[in-house]
Parts: structure tokens; sequence; C-alpha cells
């Protein structure tokens, strides 16, 4: 069998007195898209903030693709193949679609002041490659936006901004997204035409592996293979979306039954 991507073993974040993730175990097989639900408080963005290195651990181990990147920092965490997204927006909106894309692959990028001035020629041969890169992600999206390129973002509607802080996600080519809350602050139709979106993305990027983080269960179940379900930082479900809807402490948790 084929070692799965992710291994999470009883990892632990402390906030002070505060648990943020109490002992979480979980294993994330190659290709699948996992989905990650609870209520607001429960951990899912905290858990992101962890396997990304923006917080160090308090107890447990992480060990992705194979290799333990336990307390890794975040460079390190996104060189390894990890890129994400974030539930509020983080682009900068004067900057031109492009342009934030490539925020995006600077892992990929010759910056030093000696190419960019005396190498004019592979200067200019990485520009129009990393163009046409940025380019080919947008057109899976939106193709009419991906001729807009030298665009502000700040003119776009939040449906085109979303599908740009995924392409800056995808720039670097990663083996695993993480996708935190992407329908945020769009319109019903907008969700749907997103999710039709990145069900497009896993099938052009065939092994692309995705953890999400959706509060609408719709989304949840049309693009997840499975899903783990978190409470006071504590896994208290997993498994194919119908079934973890049919648990009772989901239910009460998460879905409002009594």
């Amino acid at each position: 069998m084929t070692a799965p991507l992710l291994s999470v073993r009883d990892v632990t974040k402390r906030f002070g007195g505060l648990v943020a993730i109490d002992r979480l175990s979980l294993e994330l097989e190659r290709n699948a898209v996992l989905g990650l639900i609870g209520p607001n408080g429960s951990g899912k963005t905290t858990f992101f903030n962890v396997l990304t290195g923006l917080y160090p651990v308090d107890g447990g181990a992480l060990e992705f693709d194979g290799r333990d990147i336990t307390g890794l920092s975040p460079q390190a965490v996104y060189r390894a193949g990890v890129a994400r997204t974030f539930q509020r927006s983080r682009l900068a909106l004067p900057l031109s679609i492009f342009d934030n894309i490539m925020v995006g692959n600077h892992m990929r990028l010759h910056q030093g002041l000696w190419f960019n001035l005396v190498q004019r020629r592979r200067f200019r041969a990485q520009f129009e490659e990393n163009v046409e890169h940025a380019r080919e992600l947008v057109q899976v999206f939106d193709p009419p936006l991906a001729h807009r390129l030298f665009e502000a973002v700040g003119g776009l509607p939040m449906i085109d901004r979303r599908r740009i802080e995924i392409c800056r996600a995808l720039i670097s080519r990663p083996k695993l997204l993480l996708l935190d809350e992407p329908s945020a602050g769009m319109t019903r139709d907008e969700t749907h035409r997103l999710m039709d979106d990145i069900l497009e993305v896993k099938q052009r990027f065939r092994e692309l592996t995705i953890i999400i983080i959706e509060h609408h269960m719709d989304v949840i179940e049309r693009i997840t293979d499975r899903c783990v379900v978190l409470n006071f930082g504590r896994k208290i479900a997993e498994g194919a979306y119908q079934e973890v809807a049919a648990d009772r402490q989901v239910r009460e948790a998460y879905l409002g039954a009594a």
C-alpha cells in the first residue's frame, strides 16, 4: 500500500490554559480531498496554522511525504510542498493579478540583483515563462480573466479574488493545497461556481491533494472524499460525508440537531 501523504499523530496546541487542538490524529491519502469541518472555534484554522509552521506544536508529530516536518518554519513547510489560502483575503489590491500570483512563486524565482540587472535575457525569459504559467492557471478558473493579468485585483469581484488566491497557492506546484473557507464573503451562486472550479483543479492536477475548511455542508458533500469533524479541538468523527452527517455527536455539535 502507498504511504499516506500526511500523517498527524497526537498533535496538541495550547494557548495558555486553552487547548485549541487536543491530541489530533489523522492520515491523508494522496490525491484525496479531505473536508475539515466543525463549529467556529473548534480548531480548524489552528490546525492549518500548526501544519504550515505558523504555530509551533506543543505535542505530537507531523509527517509529510515521508518527512518529519514537526517544528519546521513556514518557509521550510512551503518548500516541502504545502501551500494554502486564508479565510481573510491576503491579496495586495493595488497590484496586478500577475503580481499577486507571483508572490506565491518566490521559491522558483531568481531574485538576485546580479540576475535582474545583468542577465537581462534570462530575466526576460523567466518573466515570459511565469506569465504563461500564471495565464494557464487562471484559464482553469475563468478564461476571460486569463487575458487580464496586468489589471489590479482591487477591481475584481470577490469570486475572482478567491480564484486568484487559489492560483497564487497553486503557482508553486504544491503537493498539498489547504483551502481555508474559500467561499467566505461570496453569494451562494458564486460559491457553487467556485466549487466547480475546485473540482476542475482536482481533475487537471491529478497529483494534488486538498484539505478544505468549509461551513457550507453542500460544498463538503459535493467535493470531498472524506471528512474529519472537530469540536473543542478534538476529532469527534471521521468518514464519508453521509456517515459523519448522520453521527449524533456531529449533529449536536455542528448541524444543530438536538
